[in-house]
């Protein structure tokens, strides 16, 4: 037996950044969405969010990629959410996500980071953070 684990932080958004993630039914979506992954023998360490977006830290599954992981949790949730009529108007996710892996050693800044999203996104919107989040990693927006 192998013994592998590697660590992602992951974030992703709605489509077109809808503030659709109301605080109703946020925390319902967020849990869904370990329970879901935990099933597929994806462990979710943790996830939160604001309206428009999601952060997650997470392990790569064993036999997943991270195009077949970010499919398998943002495909199956929003067909949860709408089978569920969670929102107003028909729900979907936003086709570009980021992920990049995180040392061991980062883990305890990365899990708080994540745990204090409400806060953090009264002083700053997802698209400000989005795009620092790019260049912080040394993406380019257009690289998505």
């Amino acid at each position: 037996m192998s013994f592998v684990r590697i660590w992602l932080h992951g974030v992703w958004g709605t489509k077109n950044r809808e503030p659709l993630l109301e605080e109703g039914i946020h925390d319902d979506i967020c849990e869904h969405i370990k329970e879901n992954a935990a099933k597929n023998k994806v462990f979710i360490d943790s996830i939160d969010g604001g309206k428009e977006h999601l952060h997650s830290l997470m392990t790569l599954g064993p036999d997943m990629t991270v195009s077949r992981q970010m499919q398998l949790i943002k495909g199956e949730s929003s067909h949860w959410i709408n089978k569920n009529e969670l929102t107003k108007r028909h729900f979907e996710w936003a086709d570009k996500y980021y992920v990049v892996s995180v040392s061991e050693s980062d883990l305890d800044r990365v899990r708080s980071y994540i745990r204090g999203q409400k806060e953090h996104h009264k002083k700053t919107t997802f698209l400000s953070e989005f795009k620092k989040i790019l260049r912080d990693a040394g993406f380019s927006e257009e690289e998505g």
